[in-house]
């Protein structure tokens, strides 16, 4: 199993999520998009993620890799390549998907209540979730819901999480983020002006970081662990040999009832 992590600044990287392939015997290459080409092909993975960042959906004329890689991400669809996208990464997969993202009504930057929706109890990434929970944010930006698409979790805010049938996930919050990287963007925070105008308290949310960080992580490695199996069970399928059309044999090589041989 080998996956590719389309990363969009480098400390905004798997995280927990790497550990998880790790663990599990599946190789994950990280692609650095906005700084050369990628290690491989990226339509020959079994399954691609597409991270978080600073930048904005919409930022194509500062960042001119967004386009490539929101047309990248929507071949990857048409193959039916499985994929999950996490904040940025979510909104990509959005409008890869047909959809659209746009400036959300609020920010959401912390710790911040997140609810299932119904179908995700028997999706195989959200079901492993608990019914409502806090999750670790950082965004100002949402992924509007693509014709088809199932909504898997919802906040106040926005949607948190869908489903295409290609298949493709986004997830709003970000269960990958490490300790480490939740540290490093709350010293940072702010490089991020709606940080800055909605007074984040940088100290409070650090201390509350500190408290929840391990639990979240777990919760995390639980929805990675989802997709890769999602990921095995769509590569199992495809490389399953097709059962051959039934032929028919002729008139006179049959036996009918009641005919002797």
């Amino acid at each position: 199993m080998r996956a590719l992590a389309i990363v969009h600044q480098a400390d905004a990287g798997p995280g927990v999520f790497a550990d998880v392939f790790g663990s599990r015997d599946a190789e994950l290459d990280q692609w650095l998009i906005a700084e050369g080409p990628p290690p491989a092909d990226p339509l020959g993975y079994d399954a691609v993620l597409t991270l978080g960042g600073a930048m904005h959906a919409d930022q194509e004329a500062d960042h001119p890799w967004l386009a490539e890689e929101k047309s990248l991400l929507a071949e990857l669809i048409d193959r039916r390549v499985p994929l999950l996208g996490m904040c940025l990464g979510c909104q990509l997969v959005a409008e890869a998907g047909g959809a659209s993202a746009r400036r959300a009504s609020a920010p959401e930057i912390g710790w911040q209540e997140v609810e299932l929706r119904p179908d995700a109890a028997g999706d195989p990434v959200l079901s492993r979730l608990p019914p409502t929970f806090e999750a670790f944010q950082w965004h100002s930006y949402e992924a509007t819901l693509a014709a088809g698409a199932t909504p898997l979790a919802t906040s106040p805010v926005c949607l948190q999480a869908f489903r295409l049938e290609s298949p493709a996930w986004g997830i709003q919050f970000h269960a990958e983020v490490s300790a480490t990287d939740a540290e490093h963007w709350i010293d940072d925070y702010r490089s991020d002006p709606d940080a800055v105008r909605i007074g984040l308290d940088p100290d409070a949310l650090r201390e509350r970081t500190r408290g929840s960080i391990a639990e979240w992580n777990e919760l995390g490695r639980a929805v990675c662990a989802g997709f890769l199996d999602a990921a095995r069970s769509c590569r199992a399928a495809r490389s399953r040999p097709s059962r051959p059309a039934h032929r028919a044999m002729p008139r006179a090589q049959r036996r009918m009832p009641g005919e002797s041989a």
